[in-house]
């Protein structure tokens, strides 16, 4: 038997000495502290904090009194404007469950995830209001009869095409401005009496066999929301630029943060290397948060689009797919301070963090990227990380070589999947959350990703790192993004298939010719076994939020049938 933990006292909670942990509490103050800050600037539109307090009250007011409270999901199809910002205090605000829904998905995806949620209100963009109709069409036809039509509200954007925000009027769609109207901005919101009440509601994947629904805490969103700027380093009053979808974990729980610190946020509709130049040149944007493939973009932008040098340094947390060392390089030699995080939508987002040592800053720029590329060491926020056995659920030793499954244990793992038991059973199995990442730890603790357990290639029976071949692939001088995916192999099972997007003056090269330096560059660099037999170029598929789509190309390698045994 344990021992009983004994306290020096008896005394009990109350309401002077406790409360539940709520990020919406963040606003409250920052419309106290800095009531003409600004807070959100979107092209023209300028709000300040105590604006930004009143409409989201007025939200929370205009949901409440059409009963979308406790038990409701309210779900937004809108890129990073200030109304899906708004959304991330105003629908909690009213007690309801906010879903931020990937702008990218297709109208069948959609539908799936309406009625899974079963959202009460759906608050969609201008822009997206045809493809919230064909999935509400969708989601009709299959309920069959029982379908309850959800409250409508259009975002308008002057940006966009009045033609599509009268279409949606014409529908009879609320304007959000005007349901806004409806609200009251003294609105007297409560926090939850339980920090364990759900805050938000993200789909990893919109499978219908296995709906992955993830619900996110009060407490988690609390905790990670004041995490982001300890581990990162932002100062009050931050400007942050939104190249990183709200919609993606929660834009990382930035949207909280930037409340806690009183930061400034730059809606960006549309992200483009020109438009981030621009906002950094002309907005002080100091912090930002990108997939390595938006980084790419930024690094490798014609001249014309860029203002170098930069007018300050400025912060990039760049997750959700490991970085190429020669990237993060590229991006510290144009003035960009890159710090590199890992994490996954059941956790928050990124919840593990790259530090970077001091010491590190005499080594030679190729030494502090290949060490800067690794996924590094826990948050703040997150109690427990380890690589373990999966067999035995035992740490492996920090050698750097000997590879296991990351998993994560805490208040910033997410209370489970909507109406999924099966899923969460495997998810949580023996008090950890498995995140199905395969990783070594070095010895000086820090994690290091190899793969996805799906994108390993297994080649003869050995095991190969497409994240490691990829990386080394990245050093081609014209390769601008590649993908390495197994293509079915008559001789070794399989083997490694390069997917490669040429730089620009690539492009107009003899490809036949290009493959073959590929494949002899690969030969010079890395273990026979791991020189891609295949290389195909064209652009690579990606996913709302910038990550390659490496189902996809396993797909595609596997139509393009086995390589023949003739081809060593």
């Amino acid at each position: 038997m344990g021992v009983e933990e004994k306290d020096i006292d008896d005394l009990p909670k109350n309401a002077a000495n406790y409360t539940a942990l709520t990020p919406l509490v963040f606003l409250q103050r920052a419309a106290l502290v800095h009531p003409d800050r600004t807070s959100i600037i979107h092209g023209s539109n300028r709000y300040t904090w105590l604006q930004t307090y009143q409409r989201c009250r007025r939200l929370a007011s205009a949901l409440a009194k059409r009963s979308v409270t406790f038990g409701s999901t309210v779900a937004v199809i809108a890129p990073n404007v200030p109304a899906m910002y708004e959304a991330h205090f105003g629908v909690p605000m009213a007690g309801a469950v906010l879903n931020a829904v990937n702008i990218r998905l297709n109208a069948q995806t959609i539908a799936f995830l309406l009625g899974h949620s079963a959202s009460a209100v759906i608050m969609v963009d201008q822009e997206y209001f045809s493809l919230a109709e064909e999935a509400l069409k969708i989601l009709a036809e299959k309920s069959k009869g029982y379908f309850r039509p959800p409250l409508l509200i259009v975002i308008a954007d002057k940006t966009c095409d009045s033609k599509s925000l009268q279409h949606a009027l014409s529908k009879g769609a609320m304007e959000y401005e005007k349901f806004l109207e409806t609200g009251d901005p003294n609105f007297a919101w409560k926090p939850p009496q339980d920090e364990w009440q759900s805050i938000a509601l993200g789909y990893t994947s919109g499978t219908t066999a296995s709906p992955k629904g993830v619900v996110l805490h009060h407490r988690g969103a609390y905790l990670m929301a004041l995490s982001n700027p300890v581990i990162w380093g932002m100062k009050e009053g931050a400007v942050y630029l939104w190249t990183l979808p709200m919609f993606h974990c929660n834009g990382w729980c930035f949207a909280w943060s930037l409340a806690a610190i009183c930061g400034t946020s730059v809606c960006l509709r549309q992200v483009t290397a020109k438009a981030v130049y621009s906002a950094i040149a002309n907005l002080g944007v100091t912090h930002f948060c990108a997939a390595p493939v938006v980084l790419n973009t930024i690094v490798n932008a014609p001249k014309e689009e860029t203002i170098l040098p930069l007018p300050r340094v400025v912060h990039v947390m760049t997750a959700g797919a490991a970085p190429p060392p020669s990237l993060l390089s590229a991006m510290s030699q144009r003035g960009f301070r890159v710090t590199h995080t890992y994490g996954l939508s059941e956790t928050y987002g990124p919840s593990t963090i790259c530090v970077w040592k001091p010491e590190w800053d005499l080594l030679p720029p190729e030494n502090q990227a290949r060490l800067n590329a690794r996924q590094g060491v826990p948050y703040v926020a997150l109690e427990g990380l380890d690589v373990v056995n999966t067999n035995n659920m035992m740490p492996v030793p920090a050698d750097g070589t000997t590879v296991g499954e990351i998993v994560f244990r805490g208040n910033v793992v997410m209370k489970g999947y909507l109406k999924n038991p099966k899923a969460n059973q495997e998810a949580f199995a023996n008090g950890y959350f498995h995140s199905g990442d395969l990783a070594v730890k070095h010895p000086d603790g820090y994690i290091e990703i190899k793969d996805r357990s799906k994108d390993i290639i297994i080649s003869g029976g050995e095991n190969i790192s497409s994240v490691e071949v990829e990386n080394i692939l990245y050093q081609h001088p014209a390769i601008l993004e590649v993908s390495v995916v197994a293509r079915p192999d008559e001789r070794w099972g399989e083997s490694p298939c390069a997917f490669v997007t040429l730089k620009g003056e690539a492009e107009k090269s003899d490809q036949q010719r290009l493959a073959e330096d590929i494949m002899n560059f690969s030969r010079s660099k890395m273990p026979a076994y791991w020189v891609p037999k295949s290389v195909v170029f064209g652009p690579l598929p990606k996913t709302a939020t910038g990550k390659i789509q490496k189902h996809l190309l396993r797909a595609k390698a596997k139509e393009m049938g086995p390589v023949k045994k003739s081809r060593l």
